[in-house]
């Protein structure tokens, strides 16, 4: 008998790429941020696991309608979260597998009310500060400093740093937006020393077949929670707690509101205007009939 062909018997290869990774493709082609990216992927794969692992080509409208009121009335998140889960299936479904989905409505929204953010005074600022140091240091100075989320701060560039006018350039920040902000004198040599730094190593690296665009960033989360720790501060604080303390600070010496709106890239005042209820809290600014 004539041998088969080594060929002959297989099974066809699969050329369609996995859902997954089909996510991850549509998602750069949208430009979506990095953080966005992961978000969504979360919430896709938490989507299909309730549904006891389902392709999602075979639900619908009525699949995404009991999981989303389900993290409202069970899952116990806010409503903020609960739109980022609902705007990851209606990607998946319109971007990704191509699907119009009209009738998605009836969906039990989650009503945790909003807190007010934690905010660090300035004298906490500066014990924090001094528990840090190296590329800690520069990374919390330029959260706190400039007003950046942790993730804008650790894709600067040396493109978008502008020592002349003492600015910085925030590329493809929440929303799709680019954005300039300030760049502190204090940090401006730390800054572009790394940057020069980290730009010889990534180019060290991309010739030896290595290299990655977005660096890690749990070491500096670690790094935080532990100075936060060391300068006996019990609030509960993070790395984006110095962006709202940015705010505060700016505001409270006084700058128009809707600098401060500009400098952290908020599409809308109202977003901003969290910052002033962070001010009025406590009765800051009121005199109490006691010591009148």
């Amino acid at each position: 008998m004539p041998t088969a062909s080594p060929i002959e018997g297989r099974k066809p290869i699969d050329m369609k790429p996995r859902l997954f990774d089909e996510v991850r493709n549509v998602a750069r082609m949208r430009h979506l941020s990095i953080r966005t990216e992961q978000a969504y992927v979360q919430w896709i794969r938490r989507f299909i696991l309730f549904h006891q692992k389902r392709h999602p080509r075979e639900m619908g409208e009525t699949e995404i309608r009991v999981f989303i009121s389900h993290l409202a009335v069970e899952g116990g998140i806010t409503a903020s979260t609960q739109t980022v889960a609902l705007s990851a299936l209606l990607f998946l479904y319109r971007d990704v597998l191509k699907r119009d989905l009209p009738y998605v409505s009836n969906i039990e929204r989650a009503r945790k009310p909003k807190r007010l953010p934690t905010v660090f005074t300035r004298d906490e600022t500066k014990r924090i500060l001094s528990n840090l140091e190296g590329t800690h240091w520069l990374v919390a100075g330029l959260l706190y400093g400039s007003g950046l989320r942790l993730m804008e701060c650790l894709r600067l560039r040396v493109k978008d740093v502008d020592v002349s006018y003492g600015q910085l350039t925030i590329r493809d920040g929440k929303g799709e937006k680019d954005r300039i902000t300030m760049l502190p004198k204090r940090l401006m040599q730390p800054l572009m020393r790394h940057l020069q730094k980290v730009k010889l190593l990534h180019e060290e690296d991309l010739a030896a077949g290595y290299g990655e665009v977005f660096l890690p960033y749990s070491t500096i989360q670690t790094a935080v929670k532990k100075a936060i720790q060391k300068a006996r501060i019990f609030k509960h604080g993070s790395c984006h707690t110095f962006r709202h303390s940015f705010a505060t600070h700016l505001l409270e010496k006084g700058y128009d509101i809707r600098t401060v709106q500009e400098l952290l890239g908020h599409k809308d005042v109202k977003t901003t205007m969290i910052y002033t209820h962070v001010l009025n809290r406590g009765g800051r600014g009121v005199t109490s009939p006691i010591d009148r």
